[in-house]
């Protein structure tokens, strides 16, 4: 993942190499495969670049593939439709002359009408929460490294979580409600572009959704026993937000069942306002044992 939020909007402007069709690239890190945030958010990018006068209001997206840190990604717009109100775009990603990722998005004049939004659970003050790093002293010594290299790994996305104790030693394999809360923002400021703010939402609302349908049966993406893997992404924007400030990313899992996990988030602005919501269903199969 890009180590800083300077390295993020560089990985946001994406190359154009032809009408429609643009090229991202992936940071040269440990990762075997690309974050999924990031192809969602370069996706969204790519189908912004094609409108003009309308912001985007939802996205679905499907994952076909691992992506390939180590080769540029292109991503290819159709121009499905432009309508009076409504602007609705297609984006492929390929790599090595396959896709790995399909994203549809739509997007809208603005427009007024009547609002409501479910509130704000209540949630302690992100500052007074400790961060991924000192999450590793509630942690046992085996789960440790895998948690050091798991906050090296997520910046510069910055998360506190609420519950502490699902991090303590012994709680793995204890079943727990399908649900968790914690706060999340890009480590340092963006410039104040709101679609580079969208995109950012788009990167971080891929964090910690498989793990909250895992901890239900007591385990979490970093078990070694179960194969994970997003399967697909929906994410609908409902107000303007930083990125960049802090946001209460709450979560749960309704089901799973199938070797398939489903989670729905929602994110507030710390002033309590939903700017976000989202729905994803991930891979969690169990590995066959000598796998």
């Amino acid at each position: 993942m890009p180590a800083s939020a300077a390295d993020l909007v560089a990985r946001l402007d994406l190359e154009t190499i032809e009408v429609d069709i643009f090229r991202g690239r992936s940071p040269q890190d440990s990762w075997k495969r690309v974050f999924g945030g990031q192809v969602i958010a370069q996706a969204l990018v790519a189908a912004s670049r094609t409108v003009e006068g309308r912001t985007p209001h939802s996205l679905h997206g499907y994952f076909m593939l691992p992506g390939d840190p180590l080769v540029p990604i292109v991503f290819e717009v159709d121009r499905i439709r432009d309508g009076k109100s409504f602007t609705t775009r297609r984006v492929n990603a390929i790599q090595h002359g396959k896709a790995i990722f399909s994203l549809s998005a739509s997007f809208q004049v603005e427009e007024q009408g009547v609002e409501h939004s479910l509130p704000m659970p209540a949630a302690p003050d992100p500052d007074t929460l400790v961060d991924s790093i000192d999450l590793l002293r509630f942690a046992g010594e085996k789960a440790q490294q895998r948690m050091q290299e798991f906050a090296h790994r997520i910046r510069p996305i910055e998360i506190r979580p609420i519950d502490l104790s699902r991090y303590a030693p012994g709680a793995r394999g204890v079943p727990r409600e399908p649900r968790q809360s914690l706060w999340i923002r890009i480590a340092g400021r963006l410039p104040d572009d709101p679609a580079i703010h969208r995109a950012a939402l788009a990167f971080l609302s891929d964090m910690t959704l498989i793990d909250t349908a895992l901890v239900a049966h007591g385990y979490s993406v970093s078990d070694p026993e179960f194969q994970v893997a997003s399967l697909d992404h929906a994410l609908w924007f409902h107000r303007p937000c930083r990125a960049d400030e802090w946001l209460l990313y709450t979560q749960d899992s309704p089901n799973s069942g199938g070797s398939r996990g489903l989670t729905r988030g929602l994110l507030y602005s710390r002033a309590g306002v939903l700017v976000a919501s989202v729905v994803q269903e991930g891979l969690i199969r169990r590995r066959r044992e000598g796998a």
